[in-house]
């Protein structure tokens, strides 16, 4: 389960066996929601944001940072994607203290 980041508690992460579209766990406090990254000919065109299956949603503040993160980090998160999935390399974690918006 590869962490990309942690952002006010809320932790953005791939589980290792995903499949595509790109997409994105957020977790905080056992809820969880997705966010998947549409790519048309290499070019982000939209982020959906969804429940994850079986789990309870992030409430509306942690969805809020969910959306702000993703938001901002959406080339670095398909890069990342590339990397940990297709080139099977080992992907970083980073600790945001900031807010990004």
């Amino acid at each position: 389960m590869p962490k990309l980041y942690e952002y006010f508690g809320l932790i953005v992460m791939f589980y290792a066996n995903e499949h595509e579209p790109v997409h994105v766990h957020g977790k905080c406090q056992g809820r969880e929601s997705r966010a998947e990254i549409i790519l048309i000919n290499g070019e982000i065109q939209e982020i959906r944001y969804t429940r994850s299956e079986g789990r309870a949603p992030l409430e509306c503040n942690e969805m809020r940072f969910f959306q702000e993160i993703v938001s901002a980090k959406a080339d670095e998160i398909i890069a990342k994607w590339i990397d940990f999935f297709v080139l099977h390399k080992t992907v970083t974690s980073e600790r945001i203290d900031r807010r990004l918006k």
